[in-house]
């Protein structure tokens, strides 16, 4: 009796054990794919209107690119893709700027419009939280928050 007892409490917390490891998953942020067109001209204005800096890309395959979004993040793009990629406004990702107000000059300065949420040109949205930010497009229409957010 005491082994079978004994046998219950170790399978027990054994399966317990198991569970709580398959249950608990720790993410944190890795990346971000875009399809793109040309991988080029992604590149061009993903570093001359945003500065990101290009890394390498570690699988090796042609037509694709990486780009870092610094804390080791990064952006894939991949041009190796020929289906149509549609999206809306809602489907963005979003950048923080430390120098938001320089960031909206450079736009100026490059010719390049922004917008408020609602779609106003060259207009800055301002949160209810007091966030400043702004919606761009990429060559292939992906839509960018660039915000105001404190950064760490």
């Amino acid at each position: 009796m005491k082994k079978i007892a004994f046998l219950s409490i170790t399978l027990s917390l054994g399966l317990a054990a198991l569970a709580q490891q398959t249950n608990e998953f720790k993410f944190r942020f890795n990346h971000v794919s875009l399809s793109v067109k040309n991988a080029d001209n992604s590149v061009i204005f993903y570093n001359s209107v945003l500065q990101l800096t290009e890394i390498t890309n570690r699988t090796k395959k042609e037509g694709i690119r990486w780009m870092s979004l610094g804390e080791d993040k990064e952006l894939h793009l991949i041009s190796t893709v020929p289906e149509p990629v549609y999206t809306n406004k809602a489907i963005h990702f979003a950048l923080t700027s430390s120098n938001f107000d320089a960031f909206i000059q450079r736009l100026a300065a490059k010719g390049i419009h922004y917008s408020d949420w609602a779609g106003t040109v060259d207009k800055v949205t301002l949160r209810a939280d007091g966030i400043r930010q702004v919606y761009l497009q990429d060559p292939d229409g992906y839509w960018i928050e660039v915000n105001s957010a404190d950064v760490k």
